[in-house]
């Protein structure tokens, strides 16, 4: 009987097998997502949630368990500062599976190992409220003030066109606004010439009045 033999040996010793899966691991942190056999793909999934697991603990203890097994600094740094954001609302199942095809030559089946992110999706409820929330008071980034300025500035001139239509047609000489032409004084007004005065009947100059007195 197999007895107090859990796990798959996948026909290695348990050091080149320990070193295996160390070294996917590392890669799958580093990559976010690898390609291998199904029987790996199932023996890499608990060591790596249980990375994820002391990454999300964050404790100086947690942080050098995770060196010990993983043995590259900037992997395990970039787990606890960056990726353990991802599942802060997951309680476990942080990887998933995906069966892709068979290799070519010996006709292994193939899978994926990702990670699982469903940020804004599933169930309404407590999570979600408190995700909202989080977002809410989460400081603005410059493209959302930039975008919010713009915003404000189209506001305003769709509110006021009229004032900067009347600036815009304003004159753009300083005359005096509302002073009335005076009668008779215009350059188009002009006297009547003399030769054209002496002519005109009614006048002491020999008009017809005074011939007909005579």
């Amino acid at each position: 009987m197999r007895h107090k033999k859990a796990g798959k040996e996948l026909g290695r010793t348990s050091s080149h097998r320990r070193a295996m899966l160390r070294n996917m691991a590392t890669s799958l942190f580093k990559y976010e997502q690898i390609e291998t056999t199904d029987a790996k793909a199932k023996a890499l999934r608990p060591v790596a949630e249980k990375m994820i697991t002391l990454a999300k603990r964050g404790d100086l203890h947690a942080r050098r368990q995770a060196l010990a097994y993983l043995q590259d600094k900037a992997v395990t740094h970039r787990l606890f500062d960056e990726l353990k954001d991802r599942f802060t609302e997951r309680q476990g199942g942080y990887l998933r599976i995906v069966k892709k095809n068979t290799r070519r030559g010996d006709g292994a089946p193939v899978s994926i190992v990702q990670f699982v992110i469903d940020e804004g999706s599933g169930k309404p409820g407590k999570k979600g409220k408190k995700a909202k929330k989080a977002a809410k008071s989460a400081p603005k980034t410059k493209k959302e003030q930039s975008a919010e300025k713009k915003k404000a500035v189209k506001a305003d001139a769709e509110k006021t066109p009229d004032a900067k239509q009347g600036s815009a047609e304003a004159p753009p000489s300083a005359e005096v606004v509302g002073a009335e032409p005076v009668a008779g004084t215009g350059d188009d007004e002009k006297s009547v010439p003399e030769e054209n005065a002496a002519s005109t009947p009614g006048t002491d100059d020999g008009g017809p009045d005074e011939k007909k007195d005579a």
